[in-house]
């Protein structure tokens, strides 16, 4: 059955209804009717962004892959935030910009989503285990014993990085653009100081340089250039401060938008993003930080000190 999108309003109750029976028939198996209500509905309600994208997503179900990409682009231009991802599934399709970037308003969704059962979900099912092999490549190149002074945790989610750091460092900061992850994260108490913000907004409007650690675990998977993030934060790093991070990577040049809507980064990409911004490589090694289909996930591991 094709995965449904979260329902948003056409602001047109009559449409609303009709796109819910759309669903019910869905559900029943019946994607032949379902598509014919779909059709219908936004023959009346065009801006339906919702309804497009219900839409796409069975005539990609039943091969019609002409009908798909119509109709993400019809959600993609009903939804101008891109709330349900449209223009990732054209990319995907081959249709379109190939590396699109993520809006904010798609991914808060998304985690914002998950957050409940986040944690249950990454660690037991997908064996997710980025923030341990992040402690250990940091351990490899700092002093005995650990201590790590301020620490900031990009994309910190429900605060798995927080568990594994917290025992090494004298000041743990946060910042996830999504409100629900950031509020599971405060409930472990981890953290002297948590944000809901963009990693880039977040990273300008921090005063000076004093972290000793940055530390992004599995976060660039959902964004398509590091350089700009790098380079911001270069910015907020004391001297000789160290940046530790996941990326799911490919053997192929630059990055690539997976079949799972997240970003594989090739190491060259890795590479030259962290030279732009002023870093020195101290590591940069394959890793994988979590399994799906009970194979791990290709990815590198990346350790830098300015």
């Amino acid at each position: 059955m094709p995965a449904q999108p979260l329902f948003v309003s056409s602001g047109d109750l009559v449409a609303d209804r009709r796109y819910q029976w759309a669903l019910d028939y869905l559900q029943r198996g019946d994607t032949a009717a379902a598509a014919d209500i779909l059709v219908q509905v936004v023959a009346t309600a065009p801006g339906f962004a919702t309804a497009w994208f219900a839409l796409a997503s069975i005539r990609e179900a039943t091969g019609d892959r002409d009908g798909a990409i119509a109709a993400f682009e019809a959600a993609r231009d009903a939804d101008r935030e891109d709330y349900h991802g449209a223009r990732l599934h054209l990319a995907r399709l081959g249709h379109g910009e190939a590396t699109p970037s993520m809006t904010g308003v798609y991914v808060r969704r998304l985690f914002d989503q998950h957050a409940p059962d986040f944690d249950e979900a990454l660690v037991e099912r997908l064996d997710y285990r980025g923030p341990q092999l992040l402690l250990e490549a940091v351990r490899a190149q700092a002093a005995e014993p650990l201590r790590l002074g301020s620490v900031l945790d990009l994309g910190c989610g429900t605060g798995l990085g927080g568990v594994a750091f917290r025992p090494f460092c004298d000041w743990l900061t946060g910042v996830d653009i999504s409100p629900g992850m950031v509020e599971q994260a405060r409930a472990k108490g981890l953290y002297d100081r948590l944000a809901v913000a963009e990693l880039i907004g977040f990273l300008a409007g921090e005063a000076g340089a004093q972290n000793h650690l940055v530390l992004a675990a599995d976060v660039f998977v959902y964004c398509s250039d590091i350089a700009p993030i790098a380079t911001a934060v270069a910015r907020v790093l004391a001297p000789s401060g160290l940046f530790a991070f996941t990326v799911e990577t490919h053997d192929e040049l630059g990055v690539r938008l997976q079949g799972t809507l997240r970003y594989a980064h090739g190491a060259g990409h890795v590479r030259a993003a962290l030279e732009a911004a002023g870093f020195r490589i101290l590591q940069l090694d394959a890793g994988s930080t979590r399994s799906e289909k009970g194979e791990p996930v290709p990815g590198l591991l990346a350790v830098a000190r300015l």
